[in-house]
């Protein structure tokens, strides 16, 4: 007897009847419910080792209970969809939104146990799937990423994903994955040093994602700039993260210009967590339904004050920072329901604590022209990203050469050459 619970969501007696007794006798569990709102109470109650969910339902259909689930924190189990009429869009869709599956009805039997077995191997591998696009909320600024991302899936080109530290970019890459693929992260440079093709080989008709290529050494630059030549044969997508601008690399000469034209190209800004604070109380008890069914954290729920205090913090760490102040609270709280003294206690301490160096508020990179050459794009560049600090610094010079990493001897050059006004109020206030 394998003792793990399936549940199957049908609103057909006769599937759930069929499908029950056919699992009942290889030893699961089963429980049933013949629409959303069972399978909903139900989930509230328990968390299922695997699901089995119909698409269309006449009260409410399961492409919607399972984004409710996602968006709730809920989706900690595998979810295989099942459906006799769906298209092929659909099915796409289940599986961005965090299905790990998709049964066309009539059912065969050898189709059905395998799906299960595979299903209920990887859930006991990984107690609770990726964070996914639509687990990140529902605020205008997701909204738009997920408008932009929709964009790029007809793309093929490598995608560069950037923004601040700690934003969420794997959920943003998961979206651009096409399910039942490979996946390959690098997580070791050394590998593109050395075997850049072996690489594209374990991802071949899948996606290849490289995170925070700002930090790669120029040797595996180079290798990632093989790896962008060989994309259409091995028909692998390319996706790389950057917290770091790169274009100021490039004029460092840090990083590689032919591979920064190459990757740049199809840009997507993933917006930080301050500009979609009304999601920040969900994302936190999502997380925190997450640690508790993967019983890294005990039972806890938030209080209403404390949510709120959430909602307001400034969340220079973003995704990251809000993972580790839910974890921190969970585990420390000395009540199961987690004040708001608990909670502003974590943020004070999170907010001096030194951080992960972050980028710099993006610059409008659309008013860069890439259809010039090297030398105007850097001027131009340049020009931008000095007026920009010259601003923030209220013109005092000191400050800019120390933001900016010049000597001020070299700053003024810089300034002079590019025709950066530099009057007495950028002078003014330098000691």
């Amino acid at each position: 007897m394998s003792g793990n619970e399936i549940l199957i969501v049908d609103d057909e007696m006769g599937i759930r009847e069929l499908l029950s007794e056919i699992l009942q006798d290889e030893g699961y569990r089963v429980k049933l419910a013949e629409n959303a709102a069972q399978a909903r109470t139900f989930r509230n109650q328990q968390r299922p080792d695997l699901v089995l969910l119909d698409i269309w339902m006449p009260d409410c259909d399961g492409i919607t209970l399972l984004k409710e689930w996602a968006r709730a924190g809920q989706l900690t189990m595998p979810v295989v969809m099942m459906s006799g009429h769906a298209t092929i869009d659909t099915a796409v869709e289940a599986t961005r939104i965090g299905a790990l599956d998709f049964m066309e009805k009539p059912i065969a039997l050898q189709k059905l146990l395998s799906t299960v077995q595979r299903a209920l191997k990887r859930g006991g591998a990984q107690h609770h799937p990726e964070q996914t696009l639509a687990s990140l909320g529902k605020g205008e600024a997701i909204v738009d990423l997920k408008a932009k991302l929709d964009q790029v899936l007809q793309q093929r080109r490598p995608v560069l994903l950037t923004g601040e530290y700690g934003v969420a970019f794997e959920p943003c890459a998961r979206y651009l994955y096409t399910p039942n693929s490979p996946w390959v992260t690098v997580n070791n440079p050394q590998t593109l040093i050395d075997a850049p093709l072996s690489l594209l080989e374990q991802a071949r008709d899948g996606l290849l994602y490289v995170p925070e290529v700002a930090e790669l050494p120029r040797r595996a630059q180079q290798g990632l700039m093989l790896v962008v030549n060989k994309l259409e044969k091995f028909h692998a997508r390319l996706v790389v993260t950057s917290s770091q601008p790169l274009l100021p690399l490039v004029t460092e000469r840090q990083f590689d210009a032919t591979l920064y034209q190459a990757l740049a190209g199809l840009t997507v800004v993933v917006p930080p967590l301050r500009l979609h604070a009304d999601d920040v109380p969900d994302l936190a008890n999502q997380l925190l339904t997450q640690l508790i069914e993967a019983r890294k954290a005990p039972q806890r729920r938030f209080a209403t004050a404390a949510l709120n205090q959430l909602r307001q913090h400034g969340w220079q760490g973003n995704h990251q920072e809000l993972l580790q102040v839910v974890q921190s609270a969970a585990l420390t709280a000395s009540e199961e329901e987690i004040s708001a003294d608990d909670v502003q206690a974590l943020l004070r301490l999170s907010s001096s604590a030194p951080r992960a160096p972050e980028a710099a508020p993006a610059l409008p990179m659309t008013g860069v022209s890439f259809d010039q050459p090297l030398r105007e794009a850097r001027d131009e560049f340049e020009r931008l990203y000095l007026e920009y600090h010259l601003k923030q610094a209220g013109g005092n010079m000191s400050q800019v050469a120390e933001r900016v990493g010049l000597e001020r001897t070299h700053l003024y050059r810089k300034l002079k050459q590019l025709g950066v006004q530099v009057g007495r109020r950028h002078n003014s206030g330098d000691d």
